[in-house]
Parts: C-alpha cells; structure tokens; sequence
C-alpha cells in the first residue's frame, strides 16, 4: 500500500474513498498537472543523451518557463546537491549517488509543494546509502519542504524521519515518532517489524504496590503494567541492546543466571544468544569484550525497557 498512498497523493491514482489535504485544501478531486508535487523514484530515469544540466532544466522547459528563469534555477538548485562541476557530464559518467542526486534535482527545481521518495536509496551500496541519508536529511532540514519517503529498511526511516507510519495490508499500524515505533510499538507486529526484539509470554503481577511480571525467564520488574489487571496473560518485549551481561569479577547488575550458547560479531557489536534455564534470550552489546561460548553470565533486563502488549496467540513462546 506504500506505493499506492503515493500515487493518491500525487493524482496518479484516484482513491475510492476518503480525502488528500494540503494544508487545508482538500486535492482529491484535482489531475496531477495541478497538484504541484514532486516525485522521485528508486529507478534514476535519466535522459543518457541529455547533460546533467539539461536532464535538471528538462522540467521548466517543458512548462515554457523563460531560459533566464530556467539558468537561474538551475544554477541555484545544482549548488544545493552539490554538482556544479558535473553539470556538463552526461548520467553515464556519473556514479550512483550523483545520478540519485541529479534526480532529486530535477524534481526541486520546479519547487514542488510536496516531495515523495518511493525507495530512492534502494539500489544503491550501503557506504552510499549512508552518505545519502545524511545529504537528504540535511537537504529536506535546508528547504523546509514536506517530504514523504518509502522504504523498507528501518535504519533509513529511523535515521530520516519526523514521523513514522508503519504499514500492514494496506492500513497504518502506527502512526508516531520514531522513538515511539522503537521503544514503544504500538502491536507486536510494529514490534516484529522494527528491529529484532525479544518476545515473550508473560502474566501481569502486581504485589505491594510493584509491578512485575512471570516469564520463561523468572519474575522481572517492569516500569509500568500499562493496564493490566493481575494475573492478566499479556505479551512482553525488550530490545536486545536493553538486556545487560555481567560476568565474573564484574560487580553483578543481575538477578538472572545464564551461559553464552553463541556470539556472533557484526563491527559495531556483538550479539550474544543466552541461555536462561532453557528460554533463550539475545542481548546486543557495543563493547571491546568478547565473550565466549559457554561462559556463565548473570542477565540483567532493564525494567524500563521492557514493554507489555495485549496477550496474543501470534506471540507463543520464546524468539
């Protein structure tokens, strides 16, 4: 439904039912053409026989804007993408990220009301799609312009946006910041989506005014029950960078007793399975340490970390 809702909202497709504002006018009955917005697509499109300047100005001068107009604003938005020196080379000299940025280009130029991105970063390396996250970021803060952006990878919608909207099916699952959609989602299926949380079963335990609740693991403290009545079965999650190991000679910040079944070192971290009486659980560490399989652990999961769903039969067991 992601690309769908950018085609509504574009006026390339016409929705069945429901309203398209910008700002306080409804759009959903006016064509394209009167629209004004912008869209960028994950394939380039560019012109091979035209020049970067002339696949930027292509737009303008299709719409009969006068040539002072055209070299003006050509001028001004290759300066934003930073390609002032490439404007006389054609897309087959480029590279992938300055194509991409040819292309957002030649979108800008005509000062669209609303700029959409359907998964522009997507065929790009992974070194490049990190520089170019940073240049979109800073280029949409530097305009000031409503930008949607599609894509499928979390650390890109993370990194890039005010607002997030999670989609399933066709229908948003949640609609927050990305702090929220992290640390707080709004189902289990936000929380399966966003990352690669711990999930578990779990029974609401309220005793002496604590909160608590019985899991695979044993009993653990929680900020809040968010509701739940004692002994309510709920659904619980916690990130693995909020699951703390101690080993011996470290002052224990535990209260679980675990071992090592597998480490597995991706640069930045370490992610380590734990073994807890039979339940496993992982824990993402960033750390100089390596430990090793089989080496005894205590686990600490951090109350505030851990957050509480409705029960669901979808959640069974342990991931």
């Amino acid at each position: 439904g992601k690309t769908t809702t950018l085609r509504m909202i574009s006026g390339l497709e016409v929705p069945t039912e429901g309203e398209i504002y910008f700002d306080a006018a409804n759009v959903a009955d006016l064509p394209v053409q009167r629209r004004n917005v912008g869209m960028v697509f994950q394939r380039y499109a560019l012109f091979p026989h035209m020049t970067v300047e002339r696949n930027v100005s292509f737009g303008l001068r299709v719409r009969g804007t006068p040539k002072a107009e055209v070299d003006r604003r050509v001028d001004e938005i290759l300066g934003v993408v930073q390609l002032e020196e490439l404007r006389h080379r054609f897309p087959s000299q480029l590279s992938g990220g300055q194509m991409q940025r040819v292309a957002i280009a030649r979108t800008l130029v005509t000062n669209p009301s609303v700029l959409m991105m359907d998964e522009p970063l997507a065929n790009l390396d992974t070194k490049l799609r990190g520089e170019m996250r940073v240049f979109i970021r800073g280029l949409q803060q530097r305009l000031g312009i409503t930008t949607i952006f599609v894509t499928h990878d979390q650390v890109e919608a993370m990194e890039l946006a005010d607002r997030i909207a999670v989609m399933f099916a066709g229908k948003i699952a949640q609609y927050d910041t990305p702090l929220n959609i992290f640390h707080r989602p709004a189902s289990l299926d936000v929380a399966r989506f966003i990352g690669a949380p711990n999930l578990f079963e779990a029974r609401a335990l309220s005793r002496n005014g604590e909160a608590t609740i019985e899991t695979p693991y044993g009993t653990l403290p929680v900020a809040d029950l968010n509701g739940h009545a004692d002994g309510e079965r709920v659904d619980a999650m916690i990130r693995p960078e909020a699951v703390v190991l101690t080993v011996a000679g470290e002052a224990s910040q535990g209260n679980l007793d675990g071992r090592i079944v597998s480490a597995d070192f991706f640069g930045q971290a370490t992610t380590y399975m734990v073994d807890l009486n039979g339940a496993t659980i992982r824990a993402d560490e960033m750390s100089n340490r390596q430990l090793g399989v089989g080496q005894p652990v205590t686990v600490r999961l951090r109350p505030e970390k851990i957050w509480i769903f409705p029960a669901s039969r979808g959640a069974a067991g342990v991931n």
